[in-house]
């Protein structure tokens, strides 16, 4: 015999209905965020706008601060999920198709949504929670790109300190340039802006590997 809270409504589980009505508070929370009002947000105002009862909020979240967290989290779990995706797909490629189908992907998710980058990338400004949230999401994108580096430029990269600033640099700059192109400040079309980031990143990435090894040698000679 099943529950009330197991029965089925409308052909949805009780377990789909609330994994909607979490997707739901997510939407309306990102474009709170991205509408810079998000400081005057209320559980009651975002629950009008989902047209959910205060009680379903509670169900999934314990508070606002967890649910711009979860939000932030969200795109940052996509956009990483695109870059390892496209990256995979690629293994065997040349080192330029794999890096123009990671910022391909990128361009994408961020791209179709401009909430997306706008929120995570720091193109609105967030309480302090969220900001450290915020920048955990972007550290831990960098620390993928960070692997990526030493399989392709070798380990003795690892052993300079380019290793971890090249990275960093470039994810700045990338999310820089993406968010310059949503708020139609970068007056570049979606291909031209993969192929610019791309010949930067590998660029960049190329320069990094000789100065570290120029170095190495330098000391070890």
């Amino acid at each position: 015999m099943t529950t009330s809270g197991e029965r089925n409504y409308g052909g949805a589980s009780a377990s789909a209905r609330a994994t909607k009505r979490r997707s739901s508070l997510l939407d309306v929370a990102l474009t709170a965020m991205a509408d810079n009002r998000w400081r005057s947000a209320t559980v009651a105002s975002l629950c009008a706008e989902t047209r959910l009862n205060k009680r379903y909020f509670y169900e999934s979240f314990d508070d606002l601060d967890q649910l711009a967290s979860a939000a932030i989290e969200s795109v940052a779990a996509e956009v990483g999920s695109a870059a390892i995706g496209s990256y995979l797909a690629t293994i065997g490629s040349t080192l330029d198709e794999q890096a123009h189908g990671a910022v391909a992907a990128v361009v994408d998710v961020l791209g179709a949504d401009r909430r997306k980058a706008l929120v995570l990338l720091g193109g609105v400004p967030t309480a302090a929670g969220q900001e450290d949230k915020r920048r955990a999401a972007i550290a831990g994108l960098t620390v993928v790109l960070v692997e990526h580096a030493r399989s392709i430029h070798d380990v003795e990269l690892e052993r300079d300190s380019l290793a971890a600033t090249a990275p960093a640099f470039v994810i700045g700059g990338t999310a820089q340039a993406i968010l310059s192109w949503v708020n139609g400040d970068l007056a570049v079309n979606r291909e031209q802006l993969i192929d610019d980031v791309t010949a930067l990143w590998l660029a960049l990435g190329r320069s990094a590997a000789d100065i570290a090894r120029s170095r190495i040698d330098d000391v070890s000679g």
